[in-house]
């Protein structure tokens, strides 16, 4: 049986009512310890590009959670949506800017999201935070202990990403007889 037009049309807004309050979230600024040290580890002493990476990096683990963890295939389309309609909105991107605001996260996509999936050597949580140093600009060697702190940061974000996507569109489950290695693998989604 079909839902009347009304009941879509309302289901429909309350999933977009939901996306943008979790991409407030996702806007919350980084900080400033976490901005100090990525200058000096990574962006030559460039605060303000360590602060654009940070910003970069949970929005892009943000919708990357969305799309991994939510309960509604339609979860992370709406994210990537509201995501695009606030960085359209961010007072930080200047004037004229915004094609490559979104460039540049979509880059930061297509590299977390391969580095979520890389499993090689010391694991997933170590090439995300020896990707964040990358776009920082750091792509000599690198000490290990940078790359450990780049690590928990970035899994801190993915962290509060995920409580974020729980909190604003519910707790995913699956049954008991369908292993979560049985789904499909992660895709980078594309922003617009």
């Amino acid at each position: 049986m079909r839902r009347p037009l009304w009941q879509n049309w309302r289901a429909s807004r309350e999933l977009t009512r939901r996306a943008a309050s979790y991409v407030a979230v996702l806007g919350a600024e980084p900080d400033a310890s976490d901005v100090a040290w990525l200058a000096l580890a990574g962006t030559h002493g460039d605060r303000d590009h360590a602060c654009w990476e940070l910003r970069y990096a949970r929005r892009a683990l943000g919708l990357l959670s969305a799309q991994r963890d939510a309960l509604d295939d339609r979860t992370a389309s709406v994210v990537a949506h509201a995501l695009a309609e606030a960085l359209a909105r961010d007072p930080a991107v200047a004037a004229g800017k915004l094609r490559m605001a979104e460039r540049q996260l979509n880059a930061r996509l297509t590299g977390y999201a391969a580095a979520l999936s890389n499993r090689e050597g010391a694991g997933s949580g170590w090439h995300l935070g020896r990707r964040l140093l990358e776009f920082a600009g750091r792509r000599d060697a690198v000490a290990p202990e940078d790359v450990m702190r780049a690590s928990e940061l970035l899994s801190r974000y993915l962290e509060e990403a995920n409580s974020a996507l729980r909190e604003h569109f519910g707790l995913a489950s699956l049954p008991e007889d369908v292993a979560p290695s049985s789904l499909a693998a992660v895709r980078s989604p594309r922003f617009p």
